[in-house]
């Protein structure tokens, strides 16, 4: 049985990421091919306990390399317990973020540093890598402001300055130029139908390559 395809959605926090690809997702699912949704940090029970740690508003005291292990622990379990035995069954699993948002929001938007975060994740995921990523690409300032606008309760990393969210988004820009073999770039400044539009194209193009 030939193995599905692993393909990740990443942007800043307002890029309309879980919005875009859950809406792929479906619309794909409703023609008939084998794709399934999954998110992060979450995706299994063991890893959604630990989201929950690590969103969490009153855990301000969390320290920046407790943050990046939690998150490589999450990744981990969610990994092995939903991704892989999917894409054994030749099932094309769609994640709403992977390990390049550890990359760029603990790498840079903590300071830690891309090599380090790197690092602590490979323990975690083995190099098991997207073969595709869909970046939605917005402006921090127009993210966090739809942020604020669109949700009723912020959670720990909402509440951060526009100066860590600005560091985030240059650390995605690091990160798409570094892997840009298996990037594909869309402009999540438009209308969210719009994106969806072309995010469905680009994922249904590889799909049926």
């Amino acid at each position: 049985m030939e193995k599905g395809l692993f393909i990740t959605f990443e942007g800043p926090d307002g890029s309309g990421k879980t919005t875009v690809s859950t809406a792929v997702t479906e619309r794909l699912s409703n023609e008939g091919y084998k794709v399934r949704y999954t998110r992060e940090p979450g995706g299994s029970e063991i890893a959604e306990e630990i989201r929950g740690i690590i969103l969490d508003p009153k855990n301000t005291e969390m320290d920046v390399r407790t943050e990046a292990l939690l998150y490589a622990a999450s990744r981990r379990q969610h990994l092995v317990e939903k991704v892989l035995p999917a894409l054994e069954e030749g099932i094309t699993v769609i994640s709403d973020r992977f390990v390049d948002s550890s990359l760029a929001y603990q790498g840079c938007g903590r300071k830690i540093g891309i090599e380090a975060v790197y690092e602590i994740n490979q323990f975690a995921i083995e190099g098991h890598m997207p073969d595709r990523t869909i970046f939605l690409n917005v402006d921090a300032k127009v993210g966090l402001e739809r942020i604020h606008r669109g949700r009723a309760v912020l959670d720990r990393l909402d509440m951060e300055s526009i100066e860590f969210h600005e560091r985030v988004y240059n650390g995605y820009k690091e990160v798409v130029s570094r892997y840009q073999d298996r990037m594909i770039v869309i402009d999540a400044n438009r209308d969210v139908n719009e994106v969806i539009e072309d995010a469905y194209s680009a994922v249904k193009e590889l799909l049926d390559a």
